[in-house]
């Protein structure tokens, strides 16, 4: 199963015990946000991405970011595209609404998006459709094993100032 797995992951660091399992779906942004009580931009995003190789790649952004196929391109020096249902499981070991970059199946490169620097803290999901843990960014790098942080989304600039207000003050940062 694969929150299990990641909750082996999170063994290393003591934090299993930190995963939150919820009777809602957390499946999707939107629902996350609602689920956990956050902005939908504090939900960490995981996506998946075909690599130049046999692996894939993902990337981490902040719920509100879209990807930039111009900015991913430069950044990569391929075209962002995205991985079925079918070879996301295959490669994560996570379905789509569980997808994390904790536990996962493959030795994948994971990135992390600077959209994601405006909090504190964020909630990845945890290889569930209804499944979270809250990490502050140094440990969201630390624990995903994360390769460098990366500019390749596009707009959550124009609310980045509300959005981290709103996210502080729901928070009660």
């Amino acid at each position: 199963m694969s929150i299990e797995s990641v909750k082996s992951h999170f063994k290393k660091w003591d934090r299993e015990g930190d995963v939150m399992e919820f009777e809602t779906s957390s499946a999707t942004v939107n629902e996350a946000a609602e689920t956990i009580g956050v902005t939908p931009a504090r939900i960490a995003k995981t996506l998946s991405f075909r690599g130049e190789g046999e692996n894939a790649i993902l990337v981490v952004a902040a719920g509100d970011a879209k990807v930039d196929n111009k900015k991913f391109r430069q950044m990569f020096g391929f075209k962002a595209r995205m991985l079925s249902a079918e070879d996301v499981l295959e490669q994560t070991g996570h379905a789509i609404g569980g997808v994390c970059p904790f536990g996962l199946a493959n030795d994948l490169d994971v990135f992390l998006d600077v959209s994601m620097k405006r909090f504190e803290s964020l909630f990845p999901a945890c290889g569930s459709a209804n499944s979270a843990i809250e990490l502050k960014l140094a440990e969201l790098f630390e624990y995903s094993g994360a390769k460098d942080w990366v500019d390749v989304c596009k707009a959550w600039e124009e609310g980045q100032n509300e959005e981290a207000a709103v996210g502080k003050a729901v928070d009660g940062f």
